[in-house]
């Protein structure tokens, strides 16, 4: 049972660990799409500039500079201990906000948010990410639990 428990942490480490290193790449997808091209075909579909991005190199460049952020937040969100962490989702409910600007082709200001327009997204991205957390908090306790527990085992008690 502790061996299964041990391999599945491992794996789930590794994973998170090439997450976080892979997804800063994804800043550098545009470079390989063509400058001058208003529609790119990909597996999943047709990407066009539209109205406001004239370009589809622009548009995806746009739509990854706020979605790399955006889930290396979400990350640091459900993987963090702290008492602190429910400060990450202001920063993830603006970038959430920027994302769908971007994906909305009758937006004329992209990066131009209102504050007020964020708060009913922090509080709705608050309950979906706190409801994450809380399913992955008693994993990130029994971490903790496990290394505390290996440390006094190490140390040796004198019996009187």
């Amino acid at each position: 049972m502790i061996k299964n428990t041990k391999k599945s942490s491992l794996l789930l480490g590794s994973f998170m660990i090439i997450l976080i290193v892979f997804i800063p790449y994804l800043l550098y997808v545009h470079k390989f799409i063509d400058q001058d091209l208003e529609k790119f075909e990909t597996i999943f579909g047709t990407i066009k500039g539209g109205s406001v991005f004239t370009y589809a190199q622009v548009y995806i460049y746009m739509l990854l500079s706020k979605l790399v952020p955006l889930l290396l937040l979400i990350i640091w969100f459900i993987t963090n201990k702290h008492w602190w962490v429910h400060a990450l989702a202001i920063p993830i409910s603006v970038y959430l906000f920027q994302l769908i600007s971007v994906i909305n082709d009758s937006e004329e200001y992209v990066d131009d948010v209102e504050f007020i327009y964020t708060v009913p997204i922090a509080v709705l991205v608050m309950v979906i990410l706190y409801y994450l957390r809380s399913k992955m908090s008693i994993y990130i306790q029994a971490v903790d639990l496990k290394k505390e527990m290996d440390e006094n085992m190490k140390i040796p008690t004198k019996i009187d």
